[in-house]
């Protein structure tokens, strides 16, 4: 599947002293593009974890910080799947101000399937060609 693209507004609770988004915050917008990359692959995440048992836990994560979004910014976040096998999933992220386009950040985070005893496990057949396996 192809990048999917989510849009969120920046809210006065996510920016710092400096009147610019708090740092913290573009990992909880890549978690957000995630979420709704999963759900225009034809399934909601939280299904998975139910039906399946099967969990993402984050190993790694990463971000650059080009230019500051502000207060009231519209935030497009680009997300797609960079690598995919059974035990795991990489995601890349891009986030972009929607009035110009600019580069804001960019990221990825690298999970490994787990069951809910934490275990690694395997990704089921029925979700291969969601993550593109």
């Amino acid at each position: 599947m192809q990048a999917n693209e989510t849009k969120l507004r920046v809210r006065y609770a996510e920016t710092d002293q400096m009147g610019v988004v708090y740092y913290s915050n573009y990992l909880v917008w890549m978690e957000v593009g995630r979420v709704e990359y999963c759900r225009a692959a034809g399934f909601n995440y939280r299904d998975m974890e139910e039906e399946d048992g099967v969990l993402l836990a984050v190993v790694e994560a990463q971000c650059r910080y080009l230019h500051p979004a502000r207060y009231d910014d519209e935030v497009i976040v680009s997300t797609q799947v960079r690598k995919a096998g059974q035990r795991g999933v990489q995601f890349g992220y891009e986030m972009r101000r929607a009035a110009d386009g600019r580069l804001l950040a960019t990221g990825e985070t690298k999970h490994l399937f787990c069951g809910r005893d934490l275990k690694p496990t395997r990704l089921p057949a029925k979700r291969h060609a969601q993550f593109g396996l």
